[in-house]
Formats: structure tokens, C-alpha cells, sequence
């Protein structure tokens, strides 16, 4: 599969009434469906009703009720960046709003499960909550929502996650992709749903003097961005905001610690410093160890506790770090000697061939870690540009397996598809469109993976989507300026759904240097303009054959970037494709 380029249309009149801004960023915001200056605007009032979202008087009222002496709450998380998130923001404010008992739990997923299993429910009811409130997760915790009303413990579901055939009996549910709700945005992350809460309840409560739910905005801000959810614009005012508190210093120490532990300059802190930078070495506590320990990090008022618990996350993502690179050159190799006559090296070069004849890809080895399991299956998705879903050993002739979808294919509907098509051969899944999870008996790996081959190739049957690569078109030689680099940098937030501006033309390329074994340092010339850019292109060479010559001219796919270095600001070329 060769990669198509595509280029975004711009709409004149929308254009023309972005007619005030520097004309590449105007060009990238009409592109993006932006129309008016007010579509920019980003404040607080922007953001789509409390009261409309579906479920949260029910919420509310059920939370107040547990705010008396005797009142235990129990805050139940997920394990990545947003269930850690999601569980910081509900603690701290029910804390700060008076509850007189709230504490968390966030159980090791590779004893327990995901979401709230029955054995979680038994590990909780070790501390007594009144109140079970589950974050990030629950929707699909039908059996366990059922363990805790019969052991007489109430539970509050708030969860962004797509609900099964059968919704869990709890008394509240607040989610806004539950069939039929009424609230003006899908795309909410479990953080989001938790301060849609936590706003609603502030109302309630009438106290002026007690902190504002835009407090905790730099967690919405970190979780939201982490969980990679579309950056509509009510998720954009969200992160904006949170964006704006870390950049003027007033965000959680343990938020500050992670980003300074991945070397992020406060005061200038952009969307993707959260996503590459603090969420990281958030998640490494969850794929290797405990997502208590991140929680710590985002609860204590501490700086100094704040960034020794960074500096341990810090080490842990350097170890998730090894064991990823490791499991990901197995997994390239798997796909590169799958039976298949065009399997082949794809990667950074941008031809994306591989495992031609497979529309869905299923990797395992005995040896992979199942906390990795999910990064890589996004790693080589890209490579391959099509859905991929890794698997891991669980234990007792389990397999936990984690995947990663391409444009046009909701990888959680293949998967309930081939629950349907065959009953029985799957255990547990469930997800987003882009990502998902699952349990199989090993002993079945082959025959779901035909299955799953079967179903992406019924999604895709029409034409596949993944082999486009949109981009913002060409860019003239005075347009690849610092300025404009500087300019785009500060704009958006970019991200899902609302993705940063890309570009593509023909360079020639005229001196390369490997820098760190895997990236590809450019120094490239646009043709007839004479003008010559440092570049880089980020694991060009993982996976890629070492005697496949450099290409002396190729057309990029690039990003500008601002390089900073020694307190010198430069222009840089982000390459993401090298089209040869």
C-alpha cells in the first residue's frame, strides 16, 4: 500500500473572514471547518452546559447524600493517564467540598482486571465506602456494579467508554455515549465527565467560598490530551484552559513535576508537551507497576514529594521505554516474515508496504509485557496503516490483547462483530473506534485472527482510508519561517480531530546524518528557491532495510518546528513521511 497525500480544501469564505491572522494559520483553521473569529474563542463560557449532560442531577444528589459523618467514598480508576486524572480531580475536590472520608483505588489490572470486576468490588469492600465512584471506567462492569449493591454499596458510574448490551444497574450513570444521549459532545475523555461532575456539584452546593472546579483544569487539560480523544471544540476549551493555569504556574505541583521531569519549560507549555512529555511517565506507573503512585504525584500539595514521585515515574518510563523498543523490533520482524510475498519495511519512509494481503494484524509473543502491548500495536500501525491488535500471555491460558485502529475502521465494533459472528471466542473487550482491549483463550489466537482479518476487510471494502496522509498543501519558501513556526506553536490546541498542520512538497536533499542509530538528521533545499532547512525524521531507520539507498530528492510530509537549543530558537522540519 502506497501512501496517498491528500490535501485539505480551504473554504474562500471561510478564509476570508480568518482575514486577521497570519495567513498560514488562517489557512490551517479554515481547513479545519474554523469560519469566525468567535469559533477561536476560548474561555470558560464557551464550554457546552452543565446541566445538559445526561445523568448529572441523578449524579449530584446521589453524592450529596454521602456527605455526612458517617460517609465513606471510594474513587475506582482506570490505569491510564485519564482513569489517573479522572481520580486526582474527583479526590481533590471532594476533599476540598467537605466529603469527610474520600480515598482511591486503582487495583493492578493484570490481577484484577479492567473496570470494576467483582474482585475489585471484594478489595474495596475492605475499606467500608458507602460509595463506590467509578472513573474512567465501569460502563461495562455489569457484574461488579451487581457485587457492590449486594454487599450494600452504592455506585456512581462516570465513564466516556461505549456501553455494552447491558448497562450496569448503579444507582447514578453519568456518560455522554450512553444510546440515545442528549449532550452536545461524544467526545469527552473520563477527566471531562469527572469535571462536568465536579461543576454540578459545586452548583449544588452554593458555597462561594469553596475552590472553583477551574482549579483542577491542568488535570482536565493532562487526561483529556493523554487519552487521545477528538479535540472538539468543547474538549478544546477544556485544554486550553488547563494549558493556560500550568502556563501561568498555577496548576497541581505533581503536573508541573512531570512535565519538568520531561524537560518541558512551564511558561511555555503546549498540548503536545502534555501528551509526549507528562503523560508518558504518568502511564509508565500503569503499564509497569502501580497508577497509585501517579495519583500520589497528582494529589500531594508537595512540590518537593511531587517531584521525587516524578523523578520515580521518570525511571520507569525509561524502563517502559527499553522494553517497548525491544517488543517493537520483534513485532517489525514478525511482520516482515509473515507469509506474504510483498511483506516488506515501511515505518518513517513512508511507503507503508507490509503483510499486503492482511487487512487486520494480529502479533503476540510469549515474551511481550502486557503493559507495552498497546504501544506497540500503535507503533506498528503506523507502519503497516491498518488496524493491529498486540497480545501478551495473562495467565492461565489467557491472552490480553490491546488494539490500535486506523481512520474508517471502529476497531471496538470489529471486535463486537466477531463476538457475534462467533459466540464464545472472545472474553472481555471493549473501547473507543481507535483503540480497544480484549481477552481470547490462547489456544484460539488463530482463529480470531482470521476472523479479525475477515471483519477489518468488510470495513474496508469500499476503499481503505488508511493509506491517506492529509496535509495543508505546500508552503512557499518565505512561508518555512520561524515566525510561522512560532505562530503555530501557540495556536490550536492541536490533536484529535483537530490535527496540527502538516505540509508537503518535493526537497532536494542535500546532506544526511543518523543521530541516535534510529533518526535521520536532513539538511534539504526547495528546488528553484534556494533556500535550504535543517530537518529531522524521527525513527526513520527502525525496521528500515540498511542497503535501501537515501533518496537524493523526496517529497516530505513535515511539520515546522521550533528547535530550541542553548537558548537559541531555530527553525526545524519535522518530518513525518518521506515519500521517495
Amino acid at each position: 500500500m502506497k501512501l496517498r497525500v491528500v490535501r485539505r480544501e480551504v473554504d474562500a469564505e471561510r478564509l476570508a473572514r480568518l482575514a486577521h491572522l497570519p495567513p498560514v494559520l488562517a489557512r490551517a483553521y479554515a481547513a479545519r471547518g474554523i469560519g469566525a473569529a468567535d469559533e477561536l474563542e476560548q474561555s470558560l463560557d464557551r464550554l457546552l452546559r452543565v446541566s445538559t449532560l445526561d445523568g448529572i442531577d441523578a449524579a449530584v444528589q446521589l453524592l450529596l447524600a454521602h456527605r455526612r459523618p458517617d460517609g465513606r467514598v471510594l474513587v475506582v480508576g482506570d490505569y491510564d493517564a485519564d482513569g489517573a486524572t479522572s481520580s486526582a480531580l474527583i479526590v481533590r475536590a471532594l476533599r476540598a467540598y467537605g466529603w469527610p472520608e474520600v480515598d482511591f483505588l486503582v487495583p493492578n489490572r493484570f490481577e484484577y482486571g479492567y473496570g470494576l470486576t467483582p474482585e475489585v468490588v471484594a478489595l474495596a469492600a475492605s475499606r467500608s465506602p458507602t460509595l463506590i465512584v467509578t472513573v474512567d471506567n465501569g460502563i461495562s462492569s455489569v457484574t461488579g456494579v451487581a457485587a457492590a449493591r449486594a454487599r450494600g454499596i452504592e455506585v456512581l458510574v462516570t465513564d466516556h467508554h461505549l456501553a455494552g448490551a447491558e448497562l450496569p444497574a448503579a444507582d447514578a450513570i453519568v456518560n455522554p455515549n450512553l444510546p440515545g444521549a442528549a449532550f452536545g459532545s461524544r467526545a469527552l475523555a473520563g477527566v471531562g465527565v469527572a469535571f462536568y461532575v465536579i461543576s454540578a456539584l459545586h452548583r449544588a452546593l452554593g458555597d462561594a467560598a469553596l475552590p472553583k472546579p477551574s482549579t483542577w483544569l491542568d488535570l482536565v487539560a493532562l487526561g483529556t490530551v493523554a487519552d487521545v480523544v477528538p479535540l472538539d471544540r468543547n474538549n478544546r476549551v477544556l485544554v486550553a484552559q488547563g494549558l493556560q493555569r500550568i502556563r501561568a504556574g498555577r496548576c497541581t505541583p505533581g503536573v508541573r513535576a512531570l512535565l519538568e521531569a520531561g524537560g518541558r519549560t512551564i511558561a511555555g507549555v503546549v498540548a503536545s508537551d502534555l501528551g509526549f512529555a507528562a503523560a508518558p511517565r504518568l502511564n509508565a506507573a500503569g503499564r509497569l507497576d502501580d497508577m497509585s503512585i501517579g495519583i500520589r504525584c497528582l494529589l500531594t500539595d508537595s512540590p518537593t514529594e511531587a517531584l521525587a514521585i516524578a523523578a520515580r515515574l521518570d525511571q520507569l518510563n525509561a524502563e517502559r521505554r527499553s522494553i517497548e523498543a525491544r517488543m517493537q523490533e520483534e513485532a517489525i520482524a514478525a511482520v516482515r516474515h509473515l507469509k506474504d510475498p510483498d511483506a516488506a519495511d515501511g515505518g518513517p519512509s513512508g511507503d507503508g508496504r507490509g503483510a499486503r494481503r492482511r487487512h487486520g494484524l494480529c502479533l503476540y509473543d510469549p515474551g511481550w509485557h502486557q503493559g507495552v502491548v498497546g504501544l506497540v500495536a500503535g507503533r506498528i500501525k503506523e507502519r503497516v496503516r491498518r488496524p493491529v491488535i498486540a497480545f501478551a500471555d495473562a495467565g492461565e491460558g489467557e491472552l490480553r490483547g490491546s488494539a490500535r485502529s486506523v481512520a474508517g475502521v471502529h476497531v471496538r465494533d470489529v471486535l463486537d462483530a466477531v463476538s457475534k459472528r462467533h459466540p464464545g471466542l472472545l472474553g472481555r473487550f471493549g473501547g473507543h473506534a481507535m483503540a480497544a482491549g480484549l481477552t481470547l483463550d490462547r489456544e484460539r489466537l488463530d482463529e480470531f485472527a482470521a476472523a479479525f482479518d475477515a471483519e477489518v476487510a468488510l470495513w474496508q471494502a469500499g476503499g481503505s482510508l488508511a493509506d491517506i496522509v492529509e496535509t495543508d498543501g505546500a508552503l512557499g519558501a518565505d512561508d518555512i519561517s520561524l515566525a510561522n513556526a512560532e505562530a503555530l506553536r501557540a495556536a490550536g490546541p492541536w490533536g484529535q480531530a483537530f490535527p496540527e498542520p502538516s505540509f508537503d512538497q518535493t526537497f532536494r536533499v542535500l546532506r544526511t546524518r543518523t543521530v541516535g542509530e534510529r533518526h535521520l538528521k536532513l539538511w534539504v533545499e526547495a528546488p528553484g528557491e534556494g533556500r535550504r532547512f535543517d530537518a529531522i525524521a524521527f525513527n526513520f531507520h527502525q525496521g528500515r532495510d540498511p542497503a535501501r539507498p537515501l533518496p537524493t530528492e523526496a517529497h516530505l510530509v513535515y511539520r515546522l518546528d521550533v528547535n530550541e537549543y542553548a537558548g537559541e530558537r531555530r527553525l526545524q522540519l519535522l518530518v513525518d513521511h518521506l515519500l521517495e
